[in-house]
């Protein structure tokens, strides 16, 4: 290992600093025999230029297509031989590579993976462009996903959280080899990397294994990131297509990761639309079966975040599901929280936690996103505490707060904006008057 590093210890988890930047956080398990690697960047959607919309996921994609030491197929062939699944993804602030392997591989996968985080050739560009763009295509095609996309619009305007991580087709069809190498430089380097392990690890090990491999020390990141302002006044988008069904986002901005109001909000979602028992499904689904498809969603972002309700109904139903959804709002803001109600939630969200914690692959997700993000890792012990500690009139607050209607924004797929418009106006007859 190239020089000292300093080491802190959270809970039960292992953190350290390499001397080129590099954070390595980790969570020995007893009892298991395989391992969970992720190495994370901080970089993501939201940290691209306009002209380069789309290269932080393309660039995912390209560092699976080889390196001067392994090209794509023997990538693909040492992680079938290890019984390990390799994949990737990208957000709108990170893009993580990531595997689950028998202990016994950790140091192949590690070595592998390194490389092709570090020392990617870009190979096959034009051949993984056409795929690129077969994606976006895809997602063009499917109303479902693609109105997401017009709801981050819609909640943040022109600020690059509203654009789709996917990118742009006209983007991903001209960007150079070149103009890829340049943005890869400045965004995978030390200080903006984290490996993130869990199972049967040594942590010392796996980081001189990183240090081996990693940035150069004193390295600094070549971009700055846009900071969330406050977001635009509520608006509409509408996609028009001739789908069966209204694909339909209610959507405001969130919380922050760090707010501590978090876990009321993930008590608030789980009431509102986020489980099976929660009311929009019940009232909607199971009550009147106007949707098969009806959830509320949140995301946070550093420095701001987003709240959603998603709902695929036919015509008939739009105007009706609207209303419905519009009561339930209005009641849990007034406080209305039945009997039970909020118990059920957070029993709900704690067994979540508890379950998932079972598994290696989500224990070093948990690591992975929390260090490359600068959010706390929190433990299990502390973690109930607070979500026991929510009070319905944190609830009540909180829905008042991020779901008043005044603050809402609408995005539509289906065929016709009129009769998208005419629904909406129910919620925000203001962000409806201005679509108009």
């Amino acid at each position: 290992m190239r020089g000292a590093a300093t080491i802190a210890r959270m809970d039960d988890h292992r953190l350290t600093t390499l001397p080129g930047g590099e954070r390595v956080v980790s969570e020995r398990i007893d009892g298991v025999r395989s391992a969970a690697l992720g190495l994370f960047i901080g970089a993501g959607s939201r940290d691209e230029p306009p002209a380069k919309a789309g290269v932080s996921h393309f660039i995912e994609h390209l560092l699976f297509k080889g390196t001067a030491r392994y090209d794509a197929v023997q990538i693909a062939e040492l992680f079938d031989a290890m019984g390990g699944e390799l994949n990737a993804a990208t957000s709108r602030e990170t893009t993580v590579v990531y595997t689950r392997v028998p202990d016994d591989h950790v140091d192949v996968a590690l070595d592998v993976m390194t490389d092709m985080v570090f020392a990617p050739t870009f190979a096959d560009l034009d051949c993984e462009r056409e795929v690129v763009l077969e994606e976006i295509a895809m997602v063009e095609d499917n109303p479902q996903e693609l109105v997401h996309d017009l709801a981050a619009e819609a909640v943040f305007g022109g600020h690059p959280l509203g654009r789709p991580v996917i990118g742009r087709a006209d983007v991903i069809s001209t960007v150079s080899k070149r103009s890829l190498r340049a943005y890869h430089r400045a965004a995978y380097v030390g200080a903006n990397v984290v490996l993130a392990a869990a199972g049967n690890v040594d942590h010392d090990r796996i980081g001189a294994a990183l240090a081996e491999r990693g940035g150069v020390p004193g390295a600094t990141l070549g971009r700055v990131r846009k900071p969330a302002r406050a977001a635009p006044p509520p608006t509409l988008r509408f996609r028009r297509k001739n789908t069966e069904q209204y694909h339909v986002c209610l959507a405001a901005p969130g919380l922050r990761r760090d707010d501590p109001r978090r876990y009321a909000a993930g008590l608030l979602d789980a009431i509102l639309g986020g489980s099976a028992s929660s009311r929009l499904f019940q009232e909607i689904r199971e009550k009147r079966g106007m949707a098969y498809s009806i959830y509320s969603y949140a995301s946070r972002y550093v420095d701001t975040g987003q709240v959603g309700i998603y709902v695929g109904t036919r015509e008939e139903n739009l105007r009706a599901c609207l209303e419905v959804i519009a009561d339930e709002l209005r009641d849990i803001g007034a406080g209305n929280i039945r009997p039970g109600e909020l118990e059920r939630a957070k029993e709900n969200m704690k067994g979540r936690m508890l379950l998932s914690l079972e598994s290696t692959s989500a224990r070093m997700s948990r690591l992975g996103k929390a260090v490359v993000t600068g959010t706390e890792i929190v433990s299990v012990e502390e973690s109930e505490r607070r979500i026991d500690a929510v009070t319905p009139e944190d609830v009540a607050a909180l829905a008042r707060d991020v779901y008043a209607p005044e603050r809402l924004s609408a995005a539509g797929i289906g065929p016709s904006a009129r009769r998208f418009e005419a629904a909406v106006k129910l919620l925000n007859p203001a962000a409806a008057a201005r679509a108009a």
